[in-house]
């Protein structure tokens, strides 16, 4: 397969051996896929920092088929990431179908979407819009896997929100299809992220197929995941806004559940002890990762990283000014830092 992929980016491949997250004595907690979020650096934090599973930024089938540069970056992985998850995106079934070609031989599990609720996704019509066309999205399914050498999951809607919801019609078919796992937002298309998860229709799903359902919407806490995890009855969870500027979630979601008893890489510290950590561990990942290019999400993440924090809005407003990255790493890692050591004294 190495003929089909960029030269410049014929690196690290997929060992083809599917790990078993599922078979923990756990439901497992996955870092859901994120546009301007997921890079490869925020996944291996995530993953220091409790996440079972990680899935890269979905990505356009187009862009993969036609070599772009960008797209192509979207999909790195390291060692440090396994099982490696790309997800693709596309309404095209040929293009589809010709990316999976081209990822098998990296990937370990390769996920397609239909559940983007993005405009410019949809009006492609790609992501959460072919949920209005069941047959279309199994057809589409059923190519992929028919050249697939790894495992293919899919992660949708409830629906498009005009007419009846079809996500459990359409994780019925699929799992006769072959498809190994499906992952279910409790929306539809026309809610976007507002208004309440349906946890009721995820259960009616889990309910009705035998392959593992995994629930996404609405899990911010510990509290919110035992809860989604009691009236889903799904396999495992998938974080997404949750997760965004703090991927200490995953930790203390199994910490406050008694999923786990060791302690926090970040030690004992309170929440700005633990910012300060993930802040300054996901710099050194990007030297790392990132130490020939820029990285295209550095700004996104230090504004969400301080979200919510004292000072942080008059703070932000020099973030936004600068374009230098080592200078923009500094400030936030800074400002963590004074406010974490501010903290500790207040508490001593």
């Amino acid at each position: 397969m190495t003929g089909n992929l960029p030269s410049e980016f014929d690196g690290l491949k997929g060992n083809h051996c599917l790990p078993h997250p599922m078979e923990g004595p756990f439901p497992p907690l996955f870092l859901a896929p994120m546009a301007g979020v997921t890079d490869l650096a925020y996944r291996i934090l995530a993953r220091e920092c409790g996440a079972d599973v990680t899935v890269t930024e979905f990505t356009a089938a187009s862009g993969l088929t036609r070599r772009n540069a960008y797209s192509w970056l979207k999909v790195e992985s390291d060692p440090r990431e396994s099982p490696f998850i790309p997800q693709i995106f596309g309404g095209i079934t040929e293009e589809m179908v010709q990316t999976v070609e081209m990822l098998q031989d990296r990937a370990d599990v390769i996920d397609i979407n239909f559940g983007c609720p993005a405009p410019k996704v949809c009006k492609n019509d790609a992501g959460a819009a072919l949920l209005r066309d069941p047959d279309r999205v199994v057809n589409m399914v059923r190519a992929c896997i028919e050249v697939a050498e790894v495992p293919i999951t899919v992660k949708m809607r409830l629906g498009t929100g005009s007419g009846d919801n079809t996500a459990l019609e359409i994780c019925q078919r699929l799992e006769e299809e072959g498809v190994e796992r499906v992952c279910v937002h409790g929306r539809t298309l026309r809610q976007r992220y507002s208004g309440e998860a349906d946890w009721e229709q995820i259960r009616e799903i889990s309910a009705a197929v035998s392959i593992p359902v995994i629930a996404n919407g609405d899990v911010t806490d510990s509290s919110s995941a035992s809860k989604c995890l009691d009236a889903t009855r799904a396999s495992g969870l998938m974080i997404g806004r949750g997760a965004i500027g703090r991927p200490t979630i995953f930790y203390e979601i199994k910490r406050d559940l008694g999923w786990i008893t060791g302690p926090a890489p970040w030690g004992d510290g309170g929440d700005a002890i633990a910012r300060h950590w993930c802040w300054n561990r996901y710099l050194e990942l990007c030297d790392d990762i990132y130490s020939e290019t820029r990285n295209k999400n550095l700004k996104r993440h230090a504004v969400s990283f301080t979200k919510g924090l004292p000072g942080a809005s008059s703070m932000r407003v020099d973030l936004h000014r600068e374009g230098d990255q080592k200078k923009l790493g500094r400030m936030v890692s800074e400002y963590l830092e004074a406010l974490a050591l501010s903290n500790e004294a207040t508490v001593g």
